[in-house]
């Protein structure tokens, strides 16, 4: 019903930026928080960013003054822009979105499928 397909991700040395995007399409009639996890090789997943509908941001300690959440309402879609990256950073991300499928119907938590992102030292 409903798809998200992250992109952008990538090979970059530490210091370096990247940016990924996360297209979400289906069956949407809205959508209410968007974000990102990662999960390391090894590590349990780990919340990153999170964006409102009404646009409120909160970011995970590791990531804060880093990583910018935002989003485009018109295309259904989230960014993170991750600036300053560390080896530490390595690690599968995956978006998720808080997604009504229909008016008066409930809301469902979907993922995407992830995006490699690698940091050289």
């Amino acid at each position: 019903q409903v798809q998200l397909v992250e992109s952008g991700g990538g090979l970059v040395q530490a210091g370096g930026s990247l940016r990924l995007s996360c297209a979400a399409s289906g069956r949407i009639f809205s959508i209410n928080a968007m974000g990102w996890y990662r999960q390391a090789p090894g590590k349990q997943r780990e919340w990153v960013a999170t964006i409102t509908s009404g646009g409120n941001l909160n970011y995970g300690d590791s990531v804060k003054g880093r990583f910018t959440i935002s989003r485009d309402n018109a295309k259904n879609t989230v960014y993170l822009q991750m600036n300053s990256l560390k080896p530490e950073d390595t690690a599968v991300y995956y978006c998720t979105a808080v997604v009504q499928t229909r008016q008066l119907g409930r809301y469902d938590n979907y993922w995407g499928q992830g995006t490699q992102v690698t940091v050289s030292s």
